[in-house]
């Protein structure tokens, strides 16, 4: 999709058809559980907004998550009078199930979710999809922790929200700036590849998604917005803190040991400049400097800290060999991981071997230095030394990246197989596996691919509502899911 072809030119993502194709463009859902109150002034309030500010068709989606009050009665009395809306129930309660469900069934290209206490101003409904609609992102959230946004809520649920993205940034390196937002959109054709790796059906669901979906590569897009508490929500905060805990053990977990297969969903969707075979301008190069530098740098410090140590007890040439040795083994697995991007233990013990004849090499150039050092002084200083050693190092270190860049860790064949995503998972062992052959990765649809979509899937897609987590792939289908006239709203996040 790309609207010019020369190398070195931007790509362009496609951007959604303007006129009416009689397919919703837009699907809000709002996850609700026992808001009888609540319910239809939240939606009376959207469908207003949405009819008076929104360019695209639009649908309403009512998710109940097995509520016990009169809210399926409320839902049901507003399908009926409102042709925009249409109501779900879900039989087993939980955010992330009602949303990857009706997400999942949906038709339209731009999926979004939000709170029915309608906490954030709508005004920011429109700029946050709208990056989707052209294109330019994958994925949209509302930020209360943005500068620009202005926020009014208590003392303690501020001190929760902050501490909590503290975790995330401190534990798995997470970018973005509020993850428990309730106001997110997505793509589709995002979803479709994205909502598989989801393991969580409750509150984490948010943040595992955006965790994923980050590590992917994909782009998030976050709006500042405009955020009022609302004092009566029911939302248990010990609880939920508690299971968003155990949700960044186990995803870090599984990002520490590869078993997440990110490389499936990493810019699958619409070219990358990033991507391009650009003259003289190797692939990738940028990023494996800058990380072989930091860790070259720190290999450097641990070398001499381990050489300084084994002086102590032994000659220059032994105290060399087997500093370099360990570091040599510590820079091969850090660079593996961080400079070329390789995920989990295959190749391991083959990267390693090859990295010693690195260090062999390495090895060499020092222990000749050291040895002409000593030809030229009986007696040299042991700052002497350490200058000679890190100007050994240096020019071995350039060596180094030359040989890791075309023999230990070359780029990828992109004509090779890869495995494809199955989403594979139990609530109480997640396990992300693979299986071959590899299926094409998905391409953005284009603006006739929308116009001509099918029929809403609403009325006859199956799914497996209320056991998504806890079947092997929450794809089979097992549960017809039919516009019922229950409705509830989840609680709504802090």
């Amino acid at each position: 999709m790309r609207s010019d072809s020369s190398p070195g030119t931007l790509p362009a993502r496609e951007h959604l058809p303007a006129g009416d194709a009689g397919t919703p463009v837009l699907d809000v859902v709002i996850p609700v559980y026992n808001e009888e109150k609540d319910l239809q002034p939240c939606v009376l309030r959207l469908h207003e907004h949405l009819k008076r500010t929104f360019p695209y068709a639009f649908r309403i989606t009512i998710a109940d998550n097995a509520s016990t009050d009169t809210t399926p009665l409320v839902s049901q009395r507003l399908e009926a009078e409102i042709p925009e809306v249409k109501a779900f129930r879900l039989e087993q309660k939980g955010r992330g199930r009602a949303l990857r469900t009706v997400w999942s069934a949906s038709d339209a290209p731009i999926l979004a979710y939000m709170d029915v206490d309608l906490s954030t101003d709508l005004n920011a409904l429109l700029p946050l999809v709208a990056p989707l609609i052209s294109g330019h992102s994958d994925l949209a959230i509302g930020s209360r922790l943005a500068r620009s946004s202005r926020v009014v809520r208590g003392p303690k649920r501020e001190f929760i929200s902050r501490a909590y993205n503290l975790i995330l940034r401190g534990s798995l390196q997470a970018r973005f700036s509020d993850a428990q937002c309730g106001f997110k959109a997505i793509r589709r054709d995002v979803a479709q590849v994205l909502l598989p790796l989801v393991e969580d059906t409750g509150w984490f669901f948010d943040t595992e998604m955006l965790v994923i979906a980050e590590r992917a590569g994909l782009r998030i897009h976050e709006v500042p917005v405009d955020w009022v508490d609302d004092p009566d929500s029911t939302v248990h905060i010990v609880k939920t803190a508690t299971e968003d805990l155990k949700g960044v053990w186990r995803v870090g977990k599984a990002l520490a040991s590869g078993s997440l297969p990110l490389d499936r969903i990493t810019r699958p969707f619409g070219d990358d400049p990033r991507d391009r075979e650009i003259q003289d301008v190797p692939k990738g190069l940028a990023r494996q400097l800058v990380g072989f530098c930091v860790v070259g740098g720190l290999s450097t410090l641990f070398y001499l800290v381990l050489y300084s140590a084994f002086r102590q007890f032994g000659g220059s040439q032994i105290a060399n060999a087997l500093a370099l040795l360990v570091s040599a083994v510590a820079n091969t697995a850090a660079n593996r991981r961080l400079t070329f991007g390789v995920r989990g233990r295959g190749g391991a013990v083959r990267h390693q071997a090859q990295g010693l004849v690195v260090f062999g090499i390495g090895l060499a150039l020092t222990s000749g230095s050291l040895a002409a050092l000593n030809a030229a002084s009986s007696d040299p200083a042991h700052s002497t030394e350490l200058a000679v050693l890190i100007a050994a190092n240096l020019a071995a270190t350039v060596l180094r990246f030359l040989l890791f860049r075309a023999w230990v860790f070359p780029d990828r064949d992109d004509d090779q197989p890869r495995s494809t995503v199955v989403a594979g998972h139990t609530p109480s062992s997640p396990t992300y596996s693979t299986q071959q052959p590899c299926a094409p990765l998905p391409q953005r649809p284009t603006a006739h691919q929308y116009a001509t979509a099918p029929p809403s899937p609403y009325e006859t897609t199956e799914f497996r509502a209320g056991e998504a987590a806890e079947q092997r792939s929450w794809r089979d289908a097992t549960v017809q899911l039919q516009p019922v006239r229950p409705t509830d709203t989840d609680p709504r996040d802090s």
